[in-house]
């Protein structure tokens, strides 16, 4: 038996995110079954995270057991050839048998994007988070400085999470903004709750916006209400970059 390492892209605009759903098409599901096609066996494909529905991901990380010969770097090309072009394998490799993406995993980093102009964009529609608003960048990096560090992230979790331990680190989290109207978070940690960095961002803009100011990011955390915090940004704007071992 063999273990195989994977690094994944992929556009998330038409799954139902990465885990592999009952009535719905996930990432993880047309990963597995060209698996089938290509070694007739049932594998079962382990994510290092469970990106949601329309998020997308520049550097996912998986790992399978298989008693296949393939050569371990031609797995990337022979997955290419049977997977939709939406779904591309950029790496693979043998390594340990202990080896597991998920519980290996040290940190990950994700960005979103927004674009920050009066319409919305034709080029770049499922990738960008249209803000029809002139947001203030410099308070929403001063803000940013108050989640780096180790937290109770409670308040920056979607309700219906089973999740105890709401403590994460944050090692890096800041805002770019590349002009004309590209704004880009940045935020890098050694896990994250269910939808958390999407409400963080909808914090943000709430931010930019003086709807709320800097310091609240600071008094949102030390409550740990999710009422407290901004509304959840939309999933298309997330994608997740690396993953750290």
């Amino acid at each position: 038996m063999r273990n195989i390492k994977l690094v994944l892209e992929y556009d998330g605009t038409n799954y139902a995110g990465w885990q592999r759903q009952k009535n719905a098409l996930s990432i993880q599901q047309v990963v597995e079954e060209a698996l089938y096609k290509l070694t007739g066996e049932k594998i079962t494909v382990i994510g290092a995270g469970r990106t949601d529905s329309g998020v997308h991901a520049r550097g996912q990380v998986a790992n399978f057991f298989t008693a296949s010969r393939i050569p371990a770097d031609r797995f990337s090309f022979a997955l290419n050839s049977l997977l939709p072009y939406d779904i591309r394998v950029l790496e693979s490799q043998e390594v340990p048998l202990e080896f597991h993406a998920r519980y290996w995993a040290k940190a990950k980093q994700y960005r979103y994007s927004i674009c920050a102009r009066t319409h919305a964009p034709a080029i770049g529609r499922n990738y960008y988070y249209h803000v029809p608003d002139v947001l203030d960048v410099e308070a929403m990096n001063a803000a940013a400085q108050y989640i780096i560090g180790t937290h109770d992230f409670k308040a920056f979790q979607s309700a219906g999470s089973s999740v105890k331990n709401t403590v994460r680190t944050i090692y890096q989290a800041r805002w770019i903004w590349e002009p004309p109207c590209y704004l880009y978070f940045d935020i890098k940690g050694n896990g994250f709750l269910y939808n958390m960095v999407r409400i963080l961002v909808g914090t943000f803009i709430e931010i930019g916006r003086h709807r709320l100011q800097e310091s609240d990011m600071k008094r949102i955390l030390e409550l740990g209400d999710r009422d407290k915090a901004g509304p959840t940004a939309p999933a298309h704007g997330l994608c997740l970059e690396k993953v750290y071992y």
